[in-house]
């Protein structure tokens, strides 16, 4: 299934959200541009590698993504999520936000694996959290998703959406712990990453939130 948009619309234009769509655009256009030697040393040089952690690796590597379809699912998500959790932060709040959420996922993966010598990279730690924000702050919200075999466009509420996500991200995480893999951490997806990066969001939603929204539900007003 792939999700398409939710349904609330935002009330306020989302230029942070779009701006850290468009950077990541840019990076990643650059890079494709490289050689493939080069585009490797690219990645390596502004990867974040948990063996060799660095808080400047850790904001690079957030704009820097493994491929298309990487990249693509990413955006996609801050996207959809972005734009309201956005409006009810403000501009500057939701930055900060952002930017702390992918601090905590990365400070998290480098916990349970921080002899790793795999570079990682990409900004769905922080997507994560503005998942987990949008979970709290509108959990009364459909999300319209597409089935490809056949083509079916349906709503699902965001509640199962983002539950199911979080719970699939906590169960692939638990398997890669060592007692499951024999010692070997290695490769793969950065799951602890994402759920460290949801909790995060979950937690500092509340107490970011602007405090002339904090009681507002904008999607569900009427206007007579």
């Amino acid at each position: 299934m792939i999700p398409l948009r939710d349904v609330i619309p935002s009330r306020t234009h989302p230029g942070v959200t779009i701006s850290l769509i468009a950077v990541n655009v840019l990076v990643y256009l650059f890079q494709a541009m490289l050689s493939e030697r080069t585009a490797e040393a690219f990645v390596n040089t502004f990867a974040m590698v948990p063996a060799h952690f660095s808080l400047v690796d850790v904001f690079t590597s957030m704009f820097v993504h493994a491929g298309v379809a990487h990249l693509a699912g990413n955006l996609l998500f801050l996207w959809i999520f972005g734009d309201n959790v956005e409006d009810r932060l403000g501009h500057g709040r939701f930055a900060v936000f952002y930017l702390i959420c992918g601090f905590v996922a990365a400070f998290a993966q480098t916990a349970l694996n921080p002899d790793s010598l795999i570079p990682m990279v990409g900004a769905s730690g922080a997507i994560a959290g503005v998942m987990g924000a949008y979970l709290v702050l509108y959990p009364h919200s459909r999300v319209l998703m597409l089935f490809p075999f056949p083509p079916i466009v349906f709503e699902l509420p965001a509640v199962f959406f983002l539950g199911f996500w979080f719970v699939m991200q906590f169960l692939s995480g638990i398997s890669t712990l060592p007692v499951f893999q024999a010692g070997n951490l290695s490769g793969g997806v950065a799951f602890w990453a994402h759920v460290a990066g949801f909790a995060c969001g979950l937690a500092l939603v509340i107490p970011m939130r602007r405090r002339e929204r904090m009681d507002v539900d904008w999607w569900d007003t009427r206007t007579s």
